[in-house]
């Protein structure tokens, strides 16, 4: 059975480790006052074009090449529906017991 001094003990190493000081916690976060500039890039002086930096063209490329890619598997992805599927099974079965699937009209019966 516990003594009373180890309860005690063990009550007091719990509560002094919710008042140990946060080292990870440094200051207050900066704040990055608005400049009111798109993405607080300064539009170039007239007469001179915005210099790129070096990941734009390949983000661009990677972005809009996905995209691309994406819309052609999606234009070419194989019908996978279940109403597909049925129709060919109801094809296959009604072929194999000799019925039409199509719809052919008789002529009208003539009246003599």
């Amino acid at each position: 059975m516990l003594s009373s001094a180890s309860v005690v003990r063990g009550l007091r190493a719990s509560s002094s480790r919710f008042q140990t000081k946060r080292y990870a916690s440094h200051e207050a976060p900066q704040y990055n006052e608005p400049s009111g500039w798109l993405f607080a890039e300064k539009p170039p002086p007239p007469g001179q074009k915005r210099v790129k930096e070096d990941w734009e063209n390949v983000w661009y490329l990677g972005m809009f090449g996905t995209m691309a890619f994406a819309g052609v598997m999606l234009y070419y992805k194989p019908d996978t529906s279940v109403q597909t599927w049925a129709l060919r099974e109801a094809k296959e079965r009604m072929d194999a017991r000799g019925e039409k699937y199509q719809y052919e009209p008789q002529p009208p019966p003539s009246s003599s």
